[in-house]
């Protein structure tokens, strides 16, 4: 169980009581997060408390309706993201706000950027992922994804020290990633089509704890 830290800087706007609390209604708030498609839903539906995370974070399109889940009709949406992977990256939001630190390892003294990566995964689907982001890339049993097969939940990779895989951050959906990205900073949400991002992104890896199966993914070399 991840437990949300509440930080002096605000940036977190509420407390997340309860791991109930996180996932009721979560995986369909993902799924239209992460496709940018938010489908016109029911009157009688109810709000969504996670889709209104998401959407505080900058995760959905403004207007987009709060909804706790898309009409059964829609058969791409329901089967996008499985479980594990809702809990994957909303454990990951949790961490918003939580201070870089080279080295770290745990929400409390910070976190690098692969310590970040680990220790969301470890504690989410309970994946040990190696402790560099280049042993990451590399890690035994993932799938290799290219930026337009990208989905909730895969690692993704940077060349920030003019190396291959020298950074690494998880994919939430809607062309954004969650990452620590360096001394100074915190844990944040960005853009992967800002300009800084677009030419260092080095490509994706999907584990295979959440992997569907997608005839595109491939093993990692």
């Amino acid at each position: 169980m991840l437990r949300l830290s509440l930080l002096s800087s605000g940036l977190f706007q509420a407390r997340i009581a309860t791991r109930s609390w996180l996932w009721a209604g979560v995986t369909a708030g993902l799924l239209a997060a992460a496709s940018g498609v938010c489908q016109a839903a029911p009157s009688a539906a109810a709000h969504d408390p996670v889709m209104q995370l998401l959407k505080d974070r900058g995760l959905v399109q403004a207007g987009a309706p709060l909804v706790a889940s898309p009409p059964p009709s829609d058969p791409s949406l329901l089967g996008q993201v499985r479980e594990k992977t809702t809990d994957l990256v909303m454990g990951a939001m949790n961490f918003i706000g939580v201070r870089y630190r080279r080295g770290g390892t745990t929400a409390e003294n910070g976190f690098d950027c692969s310590g970040f990566t680990r220790y969301v995964f470890e504690n989410s689907i309970g994946l040990l992922l190696p402790r560099r982001a280049d042993e990451q890339a590399r890690a035994p049993g993932f799938f290799s994804i290219s930026k337009d097969e990208l989905k909730p939940g895969d690692l993704v990779f940077f060349n920030t020290m003019r190396r291959a895989f020298s950074h690494v951050g998880i994919y939430v959906g809607d062309g954004k990633f969650i990452h620590s990205p360096r001394a100074g900073g915190e844990v944040r949400v960005e853009d992967m089509s800002v300009d800084y991002w677009a030419k260092r992104f080095n490509g994706a890896r999907r584990a295979p704890q959440v992997a569907t199966t997608d005839p595109a993914a491939r093993p990692a070399p």
